[in-house]
């Protein structure tokens, strides 16, 4: 068995990290497209919750 860097682990768990947080993005309904990454933040998803209260 290999051992594994602490790099490679660092990078694995930031990529698996954005995985998930677009992940989740796309069950809220927000675009996750490549072509508009600064528009998937915070303040959009802020936005979006505040449309939907009475």
């Amino acid at each position: 068995m290999s051992k594994v860097s602490l790099k490679d682990k660092q990078a694995y768990f930031a990529k698996m990290q954005r995985a998930n947080y677009e992940a989740s993005m796309r069950l809220e309904g927000i675009d996750t497209t490549l072509a508009s990454p600064l528009k998937n933040d915070k303040a959009a998803v802020l936005e979006k919750y505040r449309q939907r209260q009475p």
